[in-house]
């Protein structure tokens, strides 16, 4: 028999008054997976975050963690949770040893356990190095780190991750992705909103996209670039389109260009003038994100 869903969500709706944020949607994930939630600013992925660690009341419909309401959720179940926020919490006052002795005793963990785990987090996110330095002494991607090592002290067996490496420069985005992996080789559920798709396609094993409350489309990276994206992406200046590609081709205007979306490279070179002026690329899940939720910048 299949583990049963770690988050289970029915026709989940949030309402705030007369404002609908969350529109009745519908997804489960499922044990030692990484889920993404994507969406543009103002799609209802944060309250639907919010509901999920319980900290939003559910308008409508229904919606499980670890098979209990989370209405019902109590303080063993919660703590089985770990969160790594969008921002670097951090106590700026104490080093980085104290900060997750600090948050052990959140837990109520004994201090014998809390001890044996500080080093073995320290050095699974590569901080062993700082473990006495204080927090303000380290850089954006160690303090990152930092967060997520602090998320871990409870061993969770689902972790929230809200954008955890915004702001961080490739390589510490890379050593993040390398730890994050190492957690669901472990066992460990990830549920990851971010606004990198590279982070998401690399990631997760399974995606929904949400806009304005609503489930655009669900399913793994490449289902959803073969969905809506073929396989292949041209960008062609317009001065240099064939009349040949006109209907012909899935394609999206974006202003001094067309994109091509193809999965027949050859068929579509052929359509084009000799001297066209072209950039073609593997079609990634940015471009399935844009097509889906469209270009228009979003600024709440």
């Amino acid at each position: 028999m299949n583990a049963p869903a770690i988050i289970a969500a029915v026709d989940l709706k949030k309402k705030y008054d007369d404002l609908e944020v969350v529109k009745g949607i519908n997804f489960s994930v499922e044990p030692a997976q990484c889920f993404g939630l994507l969406g543009p600013n103002g799609a209802g992925k944060s309250t639907t975050m919010r509901m999920i660690m319980g900290l939003s009341d559910v308008t409508e419909g229904s919606l499980e963690v670890f098979g209990v309401p989370v209405q019902k959720m109590t303080r063993n179940i919660k703590a089985k949770i770990g969160l790594v926020p969008q921002e670097t919490n951090l106590d700026p006052d104490i080093s980085v040893v104290e900060n997750l002795e600090t948050f052990g005793r959140y837990f109520a963990l004994p201090s014998a356990l809390i001890s044996e785990r500080v080093p073995k987090l320290l050095e699974f996110m590569q901080l062993t190095e700082k473990a006495r330095a204080p927090v303000m002494a380290l850089s954006g991607g160690m303090q990152r780190r930092l967060v997520i090592a602090r998320a871990l002290i409870g061993e969770p067996e689902l972790v929230v991750l809200d954008e955890p490496t915004t702001g961080l420069d490739p390589q510490a985005r890379v050593l993040i992705w390398k730890q994050l992996l190492a957690l669901k080789k472990q066992g460990r559920t990830l549920l990851l909103t971010t606004h990198y798709m590279d982070e998401a396609q690399r990631l997760c094993d399974q995606i929904i996209v949400i806009d304005e409350g609503k489930i655009l489309d669900q399913g793994t990276p490449q289902q959803l670039i073969d969905r809506h994206v073929k396989g292949h992406v041209f960008e062609v200046q317009k001065p240099d389109l064939a009349k040949s590609t006109d209907g012909k081709w899935d394609q999206e205007d974006i202003g001094d260009s067309v994109l091509y979306f193809v999965r027949s490279t050859q068929e579509f070179i052929a359509d084009l003038p000799e001297n066209a002026v072209y950039l073609h690329r593997p079609a990634n899940l940015e471009d399935v994100f844009l097509r889906l939720t469209g270009r228009t910048l979003r600024e709440n």
